[in-house]
């Protein structure tokens, strides 16, 4: 059995995660994970979504979180981000070291990378 403050340093380090999926923020990410967004490799891509979110300091301002089926599976693994006030962007045809890219330049900078949008 642990200790309290071994199970206190480990409530703390997990924190950072769960408000991460949790929080209630002006910017709302969403993952496609039903079936058919895993099968196409969404797992990755919210696991970097969280990382990146923290690493770049974004906690208190994006909430990162998965949904089921969005109903476009050809363009799986699927990201929406949904901005106060703005219009909600999907980011389709994903993959970890595309989602870094939108944490970085779309939730930090605040430039849509429109090359991973989906074209109407």
């Amino acid at each position: 059995m642990k200790s309290l403050a071994e199970l206190q340093a480990i409530k703390e380090k997990m924190k950072s995660k769960v408000v991460l999926r949790e929080g209630t923020n002006d910017t709302r990410v969403v993952v496609g994970m039903a079936t058919c967004g895993i099968a196409a490799g969404a797992r990755p891509v919210l696991n970097a979504l969280v990382e990146e979110v923290n690493a770049l300091g974004l906690i208190d301002h994006v909430t990162v979180s998965q949904t089921g089926c969005i109903g476009i599976c050809e363009y799986e693994p699927v990201v929406e981000v949904f901005e106060a006030g703005k219009e909600k962007v999907t980011y389709v045809k994903m993959d970890a070291e595309k989602a870094k890219r939108v944490a970085k330049e779309h939730l930090k900078e605040g430039k849509v990378v429109t090359e991973f949008v989906i074209k109407a």
